[in-house]
């Protein structure tokens, strides 16, 4: 299935496309795409429904995050190879985890705001999974299980305040719009091998990351296992998995993001995004 949220900010509808593509309301089935909605129970009910019985959505309404009210917000960090290779980075012997700030989370194609005082905003285009069942200590064997579905997300980042201003992550990792999930939540049925989708971002049209998620060091089922060691892991809960080679840390000189640019990415099978990344607002 492919499900998605869909109106105004703070207002979306849940949804599905039908197997034309079309764009069918799910409201009358369940509130929202969050939380305990996510489950495999849940889940199930869904897929029991034919998604062309459901009514069909006029127009062409904005896009949502793909999952609401998330709790929380859990990144990877240099977890592809030639990712960690371009920055010069020692492969991590573990996944490195932080945290972005769940309020961060907008639409695909929402506007993305350059913070105050930002010279290092950079891009990078990942693959997100949302979690269903969740829990704590679960097995790497039964952790695709754990899994409602799979996501593009944008990990926006400022690299000045990520790694100059003290060496917390997480301060150049939540400002506000850092986090575009979506179009859509794929669940896992629809995809072959997670392990082998091919990935992309463009900056105002030049191809700048090129990569497949068969480079990722920490798979998308250990980093499940790994992350629920530490933390109970909750239905709704996003974990972004890291980003390929391409990202403008990784260019010399160093490119980075000003306001005026379009960006536009996408993973195979999940659909894509495209942001105009402008100044600040609010």
């Amino acid at each position: 299935m492919k499900l998605l949220r869909y109106g105004p900010f703070g207002q979306e509808k849940p949804g599905i496309l039908d197997a034309e593509g079309n764009l069918r309301d799910l409201s009358g089935m369940l509130p929202d795409l969050a939380g305990q909605a996510l489950t495999s129970a849940s889940l199930a009910k869904i897929k029991a429904v034919d998604p062309s019985s459901l009514p069909a959505v006029q127009g062409s309404p904005r896009i949502g995050a793909c999952v609401g009210d998330v709790r929380n917000f859990i990144a990877v960090g240099l977890n592809f190879a030639d990712h960690a290779a371009e920055t010069g980075a020692e492969i991590p012997k573990e996944p490195i985890l932080f945290n972005k700030a769940p309020n961060c989370i907008v639409g695909p194609n929402d506007d993305v705001m350059i913070p105050k005082n930002s010279v290092k905003t950079d891009w990078e285009v990942e693959l997100a999974i949302v979690i269903g069942d969740g829990g704590s200590y679960i097995p790497e064997d039964k952790a695709m299980a754990a899994i409602a579905g799979f996501c593009v997300c944008n990990d926006v980042s400022e690299r000045e305040f990520q790694t100059e201003r003290g060496g917390q992550w997480a301060k150049g990792k939540g400002c506000p719009t850092f986090g575009p999930l979506g179009p859509w939540l794929v669940t896992p049925d629809e995809i072959a091998d997670v392990q082998n989708l091919a990935m992309w971002l463009e900056v105002d049209g030049e191809r700048v990351q090129n990569g497949s998620t068969k480079t990722m060091i920490f798979g998308a089922a250990y980093l499940v296992h790994y992350i629920s060691q530490f933390m109970r892991l909750d239905p709704g809960d996003v974990i972004t998995t890291g980003t390929p080679p391409g990202v403008g840390l990784g260019f010399k000189p160093p490119r980075f993001l000003k306001g005026g640019e379009v960006v536009a990415l996408g993973i195979e099978g999940l659909g894509t995004q495209k942001q105009n990344f402008v100044p600040f607002k609010g």
